[in-house]
């Protein structure tokens, strides 16, 4: 692309000749900056979101100084900052309560420094969207390193994966067929190495969205984190961010509508997170843009599963890397994608999978012969979820896609601990498992609880699976027939707070149709007489939480969020 004659943002701060341009330049200094620095380079912001509290974001200072290598190579000024690190390893109540205070950081930090462009290190689940939601509110230029995937892991001579292998092996320790030394050494080899979970989790299925988004450079996504050539990637990327501020390749001339719409159908080939559905829609509205869940069913309608890789099948991140990752994925699903859509590398999505294939068709399949014929993602309507709900059939019992059960009501997480291993509870295979007020108000912060643990006297049957409902979110490594966001949540008054233990609900994925099977008439009674728990929080980031959070199928931003500040400079300190 041309390069521009736009006056750099940084100018605002460090071309004055005055005693504000002064004490900007002079504490700069005092860290050991050249005077070259100031005269016209690009500066750099390398948005660091390392912690040891967020173990799969550990590594990422290191990758900093990659990406500050390729700035000054590329003749920009590289300062690295900070940021709050949000993970969901051990992090409580949930990493997904505090996105929307890490993306106001971010945003708030952009905005107050002179900062021309911007490098997003990120990782674990929720900070790829807590960084790309305030980078879009601002429009710099922007390109996102992604952490990258740990290596495999092992227990014994069995390769296992982060995240879905724990579901099953907890499972088996449940049912008596694993034992408690069993279960806890099996932590040792588990994960091995840094980075984030090693299936096609929350964490993995984001940096693959971003570089759908043509937000990373190509290829970059699936790069484990131990991998030389993600040190490769953060050094190309420092150099590639100080090329587009000339250029003045912004964040809104990167993604539009059809980004969106290509993120959604690789997703569904991914057989991706259903959290990406919440976060895409987040990020749009920062953007500007309207995306809703029809969006996503119209996408997805079409497009099979064709990544083999666990929840939804049987290898882990390294051999996606190795069958080709992304580039190879969207090459096979060329026709089905919106070609023209630009990318950080100021090329069409076109230009970057013009000869990208799979090289191992076993991992990433042929668009016509895919891994399973199941969508990754359906959209379900009905009068138990009048603005939506999800459900993944990649991952869930070909058996249970339609069926009919009772409901087995758990009030609250504490209910649900309390009463579901108990030998009298009244439940069999057929029922269906309903958890209630885990959404965004009533946990609050919207749990990965949604996939329900099974009874014990069940598991002890050999029962694997069985319906689930409620209005929190999954991991994105669980699996299961599991129905997830159901919206209006339980807490704001929405249908689910309505069902009764007994009363029969009806799943119809293929029609995309979730149904209490209970007349209006007494639905409006049950309405009439219900009292809602009292959601009230008396200060602090959990008070603004519950006053201003969006449903599930608004992207769970804040009403105050949606939009953008734009990157004009704020008003000068006195001094």
């Amino acid at each position: 692309m041309a390069m521009t004659d736009k006056t750099l943002r940084s100018a605002n701060w460090f071309q004055r000749i005055d005693n504000t341009g002064f004490e900007h330049r002079t504490h700069l200094k005092a860290r050991g900056a050249l005077p070259e620095m100031f005269e016209g380079r690009p500066v750099i912001g390398i948005a660091n979101s390392a912690s040891d509290l967020v173990p799969c974001n550990a590594h990422l200072t290191e990758l900093a100084e990659w990406v500050s290598r390729g700035i000054l190579e590329a003749g920009g000024y590289p300062l690295v900052f900070p940021t709050m690190s949000i993970g969901d390893s051990i992090m409580r109540p949930t990493g997904m309560m505090f996105r929307n205070m890490m993306s106001m950081e971010l945003e708030t930090t952009l905005r107050a420094n002179p900062l021309d462009g911007v490098v997003l290190l990120t990782g674990c689940d929720n900070t790829a969207p807590a960084y790309l939601m305030g980078a879009a509110s601002v429009d710099l230029p922007t390109i996102l390193v992604h952490g990258g995937a740990m290596i495999s892991g092992r227990v014994g001579s069995q390769k296992v994966g982060s995240g879905t292998d724990i579901f099953r092996m907890h499972a088996e320790y449940k049912a008596g067929t694993l034992s408690k030394e069993g279960f806890l050494d099996a932590e040792y080899g588990m994960s091995r190495s840094n980075g984030h979970c090693n299936t096609m989790g929350t964490a993995s299925t984001m940096g693959c969205l971003a570089e759908a988004l043509g937000l990373t450079l190509p290829g970059s996504a699936a790069i484990p984190a131990v991998d030389g050539r993600r040190k490769g990637d953060a050094q190309l990327s420092g150099r590639r961010i100080v090329e587009m501020v000339r250029e003045d390749l912004t964040f809104k001339k990167v993604v539009d509508k059809r980004s969106f719409e290509n993120a959604i159908r690789i997703n569904a080939a991914l057989g991706g997170s259903t959290n990406a559905i919440i976060h895409l829609i987040a990020l749009a509205g920062r953007v500007g843009i309207e995306l809703t869940l029809e969006d996503f069913e119209r996408n997805c309608s079409k497009i099979p599963l064709l990544v083999n890789v666990l929840p939804n099948g049987k290898y882990l991140a390294e051999e996606f890397y190795g069958a080709g990752g992304l580039p190879a994925l969207m090459g096979e699903m060329r026709s089905h994608l919106h070609v023209e859509a630009m990318s950080v590398t100021g090329r069409t999505i076109g230009e970057i999978t013009d000869k990208a294939q799979s090289l191992d068709l076993d991992v990433i399949a042929k668009f016509d012969s895919p891994v399973k014929e199941q969508n990754a993602l359906k959209v379900l309507k009905g009068n138990l979820a009048p603005n939506g709900a999800v459900i993944k059939p990649s991952a869930a019992s070909p058996h249970l896609l339609h069926h009919t059960g009772k409901a087995v009501v758990f009030d609250n997480v504490e209910d649900l601990d309390k009463r579901i291993d108990l030998p009298e509870l009244e439940v069999d295979e057929n029922s269906v498992l309903v958890l209630r007020n885990i959404g965004p108000k009533g946990y609050p912060g919207m749990p990965e609880l949604g996939n329900i643990r099974l009874p014990a006297k069940l598991l002890a049957k050999g029962i694997k699976d069985m319906v689930r409902i409620s209005d929190g979110r999954m991991s994105g490594t669980a699996y299961g027939t599991v129905v997830l966001h159901v919206a209006p949540e339980a807490s704001a008054g929405g249908p689910l707070s309505l069902v009764k233990t007994g009363d029969e609900i009806t799943l119809d994925v293929a029609n995309g149709i979730l149904t209490l099977n209970v007349s209006d008439e007494e639905l409006a009674t049950r309405k009439a007489d219900a009292v809602l728990p009292l959601i009230y929080h008396e200060r602090g980031y959990e008070k603004l939480f519950v006053e201003h959070i969006l449903q599930a199928d608004k992207g769970l931003d804040f009403d105050f969020l949606v939009g953008g500040s734009g990157s004009a400079a704020p008003q000068r300190r006195p001094f």
